[in-house]
Formats: C-alpha cells, sequence, structure tokens
C-alpha cells in the first residue's frame, strides 16, 4: 500500500467524516472503496469493438474490406 494525500472541499471532508462516524470506518478505507468502485465502474463501462463491428452496429458482416479499411486509416479515400 502507498500513501498519498488528497485535497478536499470542506464540504467534501465534512460528508467522508459524517459517512465514516454513520458506518464505523475509517475514512482511509471509505476514499480505497470509493476508488476501486470508481476503477472498476471505469473499465466495465468500456466496450472496445473493431471497427467493422462497430461501423455495421449490429455484428452483421464488416461494412469495409479490411484493403479499404486500410486506406481510410490512412487517409487515402
Amino acid at each position: 500500500m502507498h500513501k498519498t494525500t488528497v485535497y478536499l472541499t470542506d464540504t467534501e471532508l465534512e460528508g467522508l467524516r459524517r459517512l465514516a462516524a454513520a458506518t464505523g470506518k475509517p475514512q482511509a478505507e471509505l476514499i480505497r472503496a470509493s476508488v476501486r468502485s470508481l476503477l472498476e465502474s471505469d473499465l466495465t463501462a468500456r466496450k472496445f469493438h473493431s471497427m467493422a463491428v462497430a461501423a455495421s452496429g449490429d455484428g452483421s458482416a464488416p461494412r469495409w474490406t479490411s484493403d479499404e479499411l486500410y486506406d481510410k486509416v490512412m487517409g487515402r479515400r
């Protein structure tokens, strides 16, 4: 584990203090849990598709051949 510094507004700090008191959890644990949650949701929200699948939108046959796609990416179209 590594130590870090986080700057919070007065409102954020007061909210964190109240949440820690209400849950009985240390502020640091609440911050770590929030960071983990943010990272997990960000990673699961990203969905990568090939350009061909994204172009058709429904997973059907690609709109472009590989040569056409290469030309498009290289600005030759």
